[in-house]
């Protein structure tokens, strides 16, 4: 095991690591101050374990949950096993094959998400009941209001959110990998995860966006049935 965890870092891991963490606060705390329904606070994490391992991929989420908890928001510390969670998961998936095309990619952006969605409902009941500093806890309040119980209130709009979330933050890491140079690609430590299937270039990218923003366009009119009904 102590091998496995080792043989996700090297000298650039620890380097991108730096990075993503910056990338996850920076966009997290973008999103909390304008209340967005979204978090798009693991972009970094995901890329991480794409190009690391699952490992490097929990360590990051980890760090920029505690770090950001401690220097900016204290709100964002308790979610860290979320992030970890995510991270690990982002690189099973990587390490299965899932992160060569964009159809795939968003298989891994909903393997993910439905991770998240189970292990961030227990943290919002008990600690925060349901209602977060989260722009999605509206969604949660509207159904407590219909009376719908907490945790049903909170497991749905989890399910509704988080796949949205984590699919367009997977694409995200997905077109980041594309643009990056293949020589520096090759010195991360899960390199051939990330080697792209044929026909998986910018055309195939495209359409990836293209599926992420009609998942967008979906999940709003979802809303405004459930809001509006």
């Amino acid at each position: 095991m102590l091998e496995k965890i080792k043989n996700n870092f090297n000298t650039q891991t620890w380097v991108l690591i730096v990075v993503a963490i910056a990338i996850n606060i920076a966009m997290g705390q973008i999103v909390v101050l304008l209340k967005l329904p979204v978090y798009l606070d693991s972009i970094g994490t995901v890329l991480v374990a794409a190009l690391c391992g699952p490992w490097a991929g929990a360590l990051t989420g980890t760090l920029s949950n505690v770090i950001w908890g401690i220097a900016i928001d204290p709100n964002a510390l308790p979610w860290w096993p979320v992030a970890a969670m995510i991270g690990y998961m982002a690189g099973r998936m990587a390490g299965w094959g899932f992160f060569k095309s964009w159809w795939k990619v968003v298989v891994t952006g909903f393997v993910v998400a439905l991770t998240a969605a189970i292990v961030s409902t227990p943290i919002a009941v008990y600690l925060y009941g349901g209602i977060t500093a989260s722009g999605s806890s509206f969604i949660t309040a509207y159904l407590l209001e219909t009376g719908k119980g907490v945790w049903q209130a909170v497991f749905s709009t989890n399910f509704l959110v988080e796949p949205v979330d984590k699919i367009t933050t997977a694409m995200i890491a997905f077109a980041i990998v594309l643009g990056l140079p293949k020589r520096t690609i090759g010195g991360y430590p899960k390199a051939q995860q990330v080697e792209v299937e044929a026909g998986a270039g910018k055309n195939q990218l495209y359409i990836a966006i293209g599926v992420v923003v009609l998942l967008v366009l979906f999940a709003a009119f979802l809303l405004r049935g459930i809001l509006g009904g």
